[in-house]
């Protein structure tokens, strides 16, 4: 897994950008996993799957199971425990992905701070005595 690094260019207001569009997105993200902070602290990461599929974790090494698709000019996801979509807008910029969570944009915004063609470490369920 790549380290978190201090992220300089929080104040650069995604608004000012064009999202991307659901080929770009694709284009940009597929086969590869993504890691990302909000406000400088590790959120999660993301590996994006051929056929629009996803693999999202809190990196506590559980994973859920997902697909994307584009509603309205954004990307939405959603995964196997939640079936209620939720949009992003995605924004490339010159240190990485921006993401503006559009169900609630005035709360959430991830940055990417690492990407690798590894797939992520994920535990199997949990195992009870």
């Amino acid at each position: 897994m790549k380290h978190f690094v201090p992220l300089l260019f929080l104040a650069v207001p995604a608004q000012a950008q064009q999202a991307m569009t659901a080929t770009e997105f694709d284009s940009y993200t597929r086969g590869k996993t993504f890691y990302y902070a909000e406000d400088s602290q590790p959120y999660g990461g993301e590996e994006y799957l051929d056929g629009k599929r996803v693999r999202w974790s809190f990196l506590d090494g559980k994973c859920k199971e997902g697909q994307w698709f584009e509603s309205n000019d954004q990307i939405c996801f959603v995964y196997e425990d939640n079936p209620d979509p939720q949009c992003w807008s995605f924004f490339e910029s010159a240190e990485g992905l921006v993401a503006r969570f559009e169900n609630d944009p005035s709360q959430t915004v991830l940055y990417e701070v690492g990407k690798s063609d590894e797939p992520m470490v994920c535990l199997g369920p949990d195992v009870g005595v």
